[in-house]
């Protein structure tokens, strides 16, 4: 069993793990374009949208087109920012172990 001075050396590391972890996710930039790139996303790994650009033909058509492809757009940039942010943090968290089964 470990004991209180190893968890909280552990935890410590963890810590400064997450926050540079932190730093880098807002640094890292994901693409994500829909619509054959009519529409262009960038956001950053920590979720932040950093830009949204829409082809000016593309805007001609109808509204609820451009509606849910813009749409489409923001979900897919979501997602793949939660799951790049959520791949990063495990393998900073994946080494503090907790006794006892916690």
């Amino acid at each position: 069993m470990a004991g209180v001075g190893t968890l909280l050396k552990q935890a410590q590391k963890m810590q400064r793990g997450i926050e540079a972890l932190q730093s880098q996710l807002e640094a890292k930039e994901i693409d994500v374009t829909s619509g054959g790139g009519a529409v262009k996303l960038k956001v950053s790994g920590a979720g932040k949208f950093l830009s949204l650009a829409l082809d000016p033909d593309f805007l001609k058509e109808d509204a609820k087109v451009v509606a849910d492809t813009v749409l489409a757009a923001v979900q897919d940039a979501a997602k793949q920012a939660k799951d790049f942010n959520d791949s990063e943090m495990q393998k900073v968290t994946s080494g503090f172990k907790v006794p006892g089964g916690f």
